[in-house]
């Protein structure tokens, strides 16, 4: 920083050396800066004992030429100053947009991360827990219902071999039965022929 400073001083100091050793020729073919006209005037006035004079007519040209660049930078100011007002405007704009883009965007972020499940707006952890919830319950209950029905068809299907079984029994003592009814029929009817053939 220092020898930043030092240098500008090294150079503003040679360009005032610089400037002070010019000619007068080299003074008035100097650009129109307010700078140089500062040092024209300076240069081209004359010595009174300690004092400058300058010509009235120097004096005019240079307060006129001051004015002209002080309106020109006053008008550069004012368009300067309008550019920065439209822009600021411009920001106001878009800083609006973006504050509606942040909101929207947290709208579709949030709409994102939650599902409605009849009609209720739920978290997706929420909402994934209670589908696989009911998932394991449907699974669970469809493993009992099997289950019971696999029982009930064994016991059905016992019931079924059972009653066959009964059945078969039944019948087999339905023809015991009728064998021996036929054969006391016939031991009754013998029994009759012999008390009739006794008589």
């Amino acid at each position: 920083m220092k020898f930043l400073r030092i240098v500008f001083i090294f150079i503003f100091t040679q360009n005032i050396i610089a400037q002070t050793k010019l000619s007068k020729e080299q003074v008035k073919a100097l650009p129109n800066t307010i700078e140089n006209q500062f040092l024209k005037t300076y240069k081209l006035s004359n010595n009174w004992q300690e004092y400058k004079m300058i010509k009235r007519s120097t004096f005019l040209d240079f307060q006129k030429n001051v004015l002209d660049s002080i309106s020109i930078m006053k008008k550069d100011a004012d368009a300067k100053q309008v550019t920065i007002s439209e822009q600021q405007k411009n920001i106001t704009e878009l800083q609006t947009k973006i504050n509606t883009l942040n909101k929207d965007l947290a709208m579709s972020v949030n709409k994102e991360d939650t599902i409605s499940f009849v009609g209720i707006p739920l978290g997706k952890t929420t909402y994934n827990t209670l589908v696989w919830g009911i998932i394991f319950a449907l699974l669970a209950s469809l493993a009992f219902f099997v289950y019971r029905f696999n029982n009930s068809y064994a016991v059905t299907k016992g019931t079924k071999s059972l009653l066959e079984d009964v059945e078969q029994e039944f019948e087999h003592y339905k023809k015991k039965s009728i064998e021996k009814e036929q054969k006391l029929r016939r031991q009754l009817q013998d029994e009759i022929n012999k008390q009739r053939g006794v008589n």
